[in-house]
């Protein structure tokens, strides 16, 4: 018999094999999440809402299927969380705002459709930046959520609360969104994983949206096996989202042990992204590349074009939030509400010219992988800074977040999928993180790479 702390300290798949097995109950593993939630959250502030008694009623179902030989994966029965602007029938979702402190919604997001058909057991909503709109996560109408590896240092944004529950291991997974690298970043700040699918991969339908033309959903794991599997059940074609796309979903978990790495081609970018970096991230990421040229068929330095602007992010957070912001502009934080205004001055025209643009770099984003297979780079330039330095400054806050999402932000705009794996941590115990992106729809690369760079590292 594990004890609670030997149960949350699974991964996925190891706490997903168990119950397959009955060797552990959906409720046990639920229960015990629970009570490490009620232990750390209040340090933390990982969760905004805690759905205790749901997740046991669902939880009980699962373990009732699973003994009538009903298991339905290797999400059946297992505790995890959601970003709290992924919308719950019936469950409070603020998106981290006091604008939206009572929403409760109707409808549930596909994600959240897929996820329950799949077994998972919801533990409840995880904190965030407000409204998702800032990568340091130090900006709500809640307490910010606080790095597990240490309270001192942010947890980076926007999923901001998903990540510190992944790495508390308070839940064995959770969902996350990216619109410049809400995902990506926070997962290299907590040293876990996070993957950005290719734009349309999932559906970002029922989630409050930042910027329609960026927003991604996607996993947030302790591995990259984790990753595989939750990406699984969460991707798929959804027609009644504009940007979902009819694309076959491949077998993500039986890919990693397929195909061997070694005829995969390494693309190093050193312009832009390798430029200004911390120095213990570049000796870090320096080792992590000939470890990779060891596993691969070497690597080469390519250029990778990056587009900077901002029109069509702005312009669209102006479009969902103008009626908030004229009915209910004090509730907003000032700082969030700045952001969101400066999308107001955006022409028609600009917006339509910029948004063409964008349309036409995704379609040439295939050229980039010409030569080689994946894109190899830091996930952030910097390692985590600490509250204290970002509250210490506040004029500088919005230039040190653009710095932090610096190398995440280009495969958004390109739509590419992207994961960041940890590779090291600084002499002082910050988390650094290795970014591999590639080729639209071709997770299944970007997944066996990083699996089997965590496979042959520490």
């Amino acid at each position: 018999m594990k004890s609670a702390t030997e149960l949350t300290a699974l991964t996925l798949h190891e706490a997903s094999e168990l119950v397959c097995k009955k060797s552990v109950s959906p409720v046990e593993l639920t229960r015990a999440c629970l009570e490490r939630i009620e232990q750390l959250n209040p340090a933390l502030n990982a969760f905004i809402t805690v759905t205790a008694d749901s997740a046991l009623q669902d939880a009980g179902r699962a373990e009732d299927e699973i003994q009538k030989g009903e298991w339905k994966g290797p999400l059946h029965g297992i505790p995890i969380a959601l970003k709290d602007l992924v919308d719950t029938a019936g469950v409070l979702t603020t998106a981290g705002s006091a604008v939206f402190r009572e929403r409760v919604p109707q409808e549930e997001a596909d994600v959240v459709h897929r996820l329950k058909a799949a077994g998972a057991v919801l533990l409840g909503k995880t904190n965030l930046h407000e409204f998702a709109y800032g990568g340091s996560g130090i900006v709500g109408a809640f307490p910010a959520a606080r790095n597990p590896r240490n309270p001192e240092l942010i947890t980076g944004g926007s999923s901001s609360g998903s990540a510190a529950a992944v790495a508390a291991e308070l839940c064995y997974a959770a969902i996350g969104t990216d619109t410049a690298g809400s995902i990506r970043l926070p997962a290299a700040c907590c040293g876990i994983v996070g993957l950005k699918p290719t734009y349309g991969r999932v559906s970002a339908r029922g989630v409050i949206p930042l910027s329609w033309s960026y927003d991604h959903v996607g996993p947030m794991t302790r591995s990259v096996r984790d990753a595989a599997l939750f990406l699984q059940a969460i991707a798929g074609f959804d027609a009644a989202d504009l940007a979902s796309k009819d694309i076959p979903v491949p077998d993500y978990f039986a890919a990693l042990s397929g195909q061997a790495v070694s005829k995969l081609r390494l693309g190093i970018p050193r312009t832009f992204f390798y430029e200004s970096l911390d120095s213990e991230v570049a000796a870090r990421l320096e080792s992590a590349i000939s470890h990779l040229a060891s596993l691969t068929a070497g690597v080469r330095e390519i250029e990778l074009p990056v587009d900077s602007d901002r029109t069509v992010a702005t312009c669209e957070s102006w479009a969902y939030h103008a009626k908030y912001v004229a009915s209910a502009a004090t509730l907003y934080q000032p700082e969030t509400l700045r952001r969101i205004r400066a999308g107001q001055e955006v022409s028609a025209a600009d917006y339509i010219a910029k948004r063409r643009e964008l349309e036409l770099m995704r379609r040439q984003a295939g050229r980039i992988f010409d030569k080689v297979d994946l894109v190899i780079t830091p996930t952030i330039p910097i390692p985590a800074p600490s509250f204290a330095d970002l509250e210490a400054h506040p004029d500088q806050l919005r230039p040190k977040e653009l710095l932090l999402l610096r190398n995440t932000r280009p495969f958004n705009v390109l739509g590419l999928p992207a994961i960041s794996v940890p590779c090291g941590v600084t002499s002082d115990g910050r988390c650094i993180g290795l970014q591999i992106a590639g080729k639209p729809w071709d997770e299944v690369s970007v997944l066996r790479l990083a699996h089997a760079f965590e496979q042959h590292t520490a």
